[in-house]
């Protein structure tokens, strides 16, 4: 077991950053009208957020009879609400006329990345609308192998309509959400002081917060000369390094523990997902270990990150996420220590 003191040690891999296409001010389009689907989900409110920050007018896109989205933006004289089903292409069409770019933020399986992205597409170009930008929001989907990785091959498959449809299309690339560190990825082993790794401690691995990356989604969208694809991270590490941050915030040597191989953790996931009663699930245990699969075996690495293509911008790093993870941790003990009144 490889013990990771709190000191110094190999400085984790330098993030590879190419030259950045020069920003000029002009790329950004005022006054946009910007739809955005699933915009009652939790990266959903956040690219509004982003949105409302600039002048760009927002529609929200919603399903009849849900009040989600009128209790969060009803007040909002900048944002308008359309409730409309997917299955009705003529109510999504006059939802989307005058739209200048449809952001998805929508999250699920078939039935959500393949079938409700499909009909909004199709409704985007009927409607006219200019650009559109599909719910990637991950780790690099392109190279990864044929049933490696359920949810990155239904945004594949997505991604070749996109690809032959007469609209200008922007995916995101992120890597893995960094808020998913403290929770639902759990390869920090917390109360045990260990840090997971399958294969290789040193392989490089991409995180993004959901906010830096519902900035990213909300610039793209007034862009009118966004690339096919638009790649950041808001930090890259390894398992060792993030194994020497732990210890380096808490005083305490965080272990690095070697869980197996990605194959061998590719054959867990493909049983699971054998034995899982529910196909539909966006997030079940057994397409987590398929994501570190991709992550770990380097197939999803992302390879041009261009972190500055919007300027400079203070992104949120592995190491931010977990110091203030850790200080929630100390103010809730301290909190649930004190004496009740």
């Amino acid at each position: 077991m490889d013990v990771v003191p709190a000191t110094p040690g190999d400085p984790d891999p330098p993030a590879c950053v190419p030259p950045p296409v020069p920003y000029r001010e002009e790329q950004i389009i005022e006054n946009t009208t910007v739809l955005v689907a699933g915009a009652t989900g939790d990266l959903g409110q956040r690219i509004v957020s982003e949105l409302l920050l600039g002048d760009s007018l927002v529609r929200v896109l919603t399903r009849p009879g849900s009040g989600t989205a009128h209790c969060l933006y009803g007040g909002n004289d900048r944002v308008e609400i359309h409730e409309v089903a997917y299955t009705d292409r003529a109510g999504l069409a006059r939802a989307l006329s005058g739209v200048d770019t449809v952001v998805s933020a929508v999250s699920g399986a078939r039935p959500v990345i393949i079938d409700a992205q499909r009909a909004l597409l199709a409704a985007a170009v009927e409607a006219g609308v200019a650009r559109f930008i599909p719910s990637d929001y991950s780790a690099d989907y392109r190279r990864i192998s044929p049933g490696s990785n359920r949810n990155f091959e239904l945004r594949r498959e997505l991604a070749a309509e996109l690809d032959a449809a007469p609209i200008r299309v922007t995916s995101v690339l992120n890597g893995a959400f960094a808020d998913m560190l403290t929770g639902q990825a759990p390869m920090i082993l917390f109360d045990r002081h260990r840090v997971l790794f399958w294969s290789s401690p040193d392989q490089i691995l991409d995180f993004t917060t959901k906010d830096d990356v519902a900035r990213t989604v909300a610039l793209v969208g007034v862009d009118e000369d966004a690339p096919r694809v638009v790649e950041v991270a808001g930090d890259r590490v390894t398992a060792r390094g993030i194994a020497r941050t732990m210890s380096e915030l808490t005083g305490t040597p965080f272990s690095l523990q070697w869980a197996g191989t990605t194959g061998m953790l590719a054959a867990a996931s493909s049983i699971g997902r054998r034995l899982s009663r529910s196909h539909d699930e966006a997030f079940p245990a057994w397409q987590g270990m398929q994501y570190f699969v991709s992550m770990f075996s380097g197939e999803a690495q992302l390879h041009h990150v261009n972190n500055l293509r919007y300027g400079r911008h203070d992104w949120t790093s592995v190491r931010n996420v977990l110091e203030a993870h850790l200080n929630s941790e100390r103010i809730a003990q301290r909190i649930k220590g004190r004496p009740t009144a």
